[in-house]
C-alpha cells in the first residue's frame, strides 16, 4: 500500500527600509535582508558611543558573509560565531582607534529554514510575530527597564514614563564576554515577522504596528510603518524589515508499505 503525504512549503517574502529619522544627522542603523537564504537582521549603533554607524555596519557585513548551512543548528552556530567574532574585532578596533573608547550596537537576527524560525539578539532591537491578528514580541529587551519589570520592581504600564527606559544592559562591541540570546519557534503559512530598531517601536504604538501588519503587501507594510514613525517625529533612526510567509507549491511524498 502507498500512503501519500502532501506538504505545502512556505515561501518567505520580505521588504526592508532604514531611515535617518527627523532629528539625527547620521543613520547609525544597518539592515540585512536575504530571503533567498532565510536570513534577516537589524543592527542599531549606539548613539551615546563612538561611531555607532561603523559598529552596526561591521556587524551586518559579518552576517552578510555567513555561508548558509543545510542543517539549521549549524547555520545558527555560524551566525552566532560571526557575531562573537565581530564583537572581538570591534573591541580591538576601538582600543586602537579611540584609546579604549567604546563602539557598540544592538542586534536582532531572524533565521528561517522550512517551518522553524530562530531569533538571535543582543540589546533592544526587536523581533515581533503577527499571527491570527495577534502581535507577540519574540525577543526580550536587554534593558534596565525590562529587568526591573522581570523583578517586579516596575509595572509594564508605568515603564513608558521611566526616566532610564533607553538604558540597555547588553550590546555587541562593549564587553569581552558576549552572550547572544536565542529563541527557537515554529512558523506557519500566513505568519508575518517584524524586525525593527527602537526608533520604530518608540515612535509607533502597538495598535499602529498591528494595523500595518494586517496589510497584504510587505512593501506597503514597511512604507506605512516608516511613514507613521516619521509623522510622529522619529527622534531616532528607524529601521524596519517585514517578512511574510505565503503558501508554496504542494509537494507530495510517497511512503510504500508492504
Amino acid at each position: 500500500m502507498t500512503d501519500i503525504t502532501f506538504r505545502r512549503p512556505i515561501l518567505w517574502n520580505s521588504s526592508a527600509c532604514t531611515d535617518v529619522g527627523k532629528v539625527r544627522e547620521v543613520n547609525e542603523d544597518a539592515i540585512l535582508a536575504k530571503p533567498e537564504v532565510g536570513l534577516w537582521a537589524v543592527a542599531d549603533g549606539m548613539g551615546g558611543h563612538l561611531v555607532g554607524d561603523v559598529a552596526s555596519s561591521r556587524i551586518i557585513t559579518a552576517l552578510d558573509a555567513v555561508v548558509p548551512h543545510e542543517d539549521l543548528s549549524d547555520y545558527v552556530n555560524a551566525v552566532e560565531d560571526a557575531v562573537l567574532e565581530a564583537n572581538e574585532k570591534m573591541l580591538e578596533y576601538a582600543q586602537i582607534m579611540f584609546e579604549s573608547g567604546t563602539m557598540g550596537s544592538t542586534l536582532v537576527v531572524l533565521l528561517i529554514k522550512e517551518r522553524v524560525g530562530v531569533c538571535l539578539w543582543v540589546g533592544d532591537s526587536r523581533l515581533y510575530r503577527f499571527r491570527n491578528q495577534q502581535l507577540a514580541q519574540i525577543s526580550r529587551d536587554h534593558s534596565q527597564v525590562e529587568e526591573m519589570i522581570e523583578l517586579g520592581l516596575l509595572s509594564r504600564e508605568s515603564a513608558e514614563d521611566y526616566p532610564h527606559k533607553n538604558v540597555i544592559t547588553r550590546a555587541v562591541g562593549v564587553e569581552n564576554q558576549l552572550y547572544v540570546d536565542i529563541n527557537v519557534f515554529t512558523t506557519q503559512i500566513g505568519d508575518t515577522f517584524l524586525l525593527c530598531s527602537d526608533g520604530l517601536y518608540n515612535s509607533v504604538s502597538d495598535e499602529d504596528l498591528q494595523q500595518a501588519l494586517s496589510l497584504r503587501d510587505t512593501d506597503i507594510m514597511v512604507s506605512q510603518l516608516v511613514d507613521k514613525a516619521l509623522a510622529n517625529g522619529a527622534p531616532d533612526n528607524v529601521s524596519v524589515i517585514v517578512v511574510q510567509g505565503g503558501a508554496g507549491k504542494i509537494l507530495s511524498t510517497s511512503l510504500d508499505e508492504e
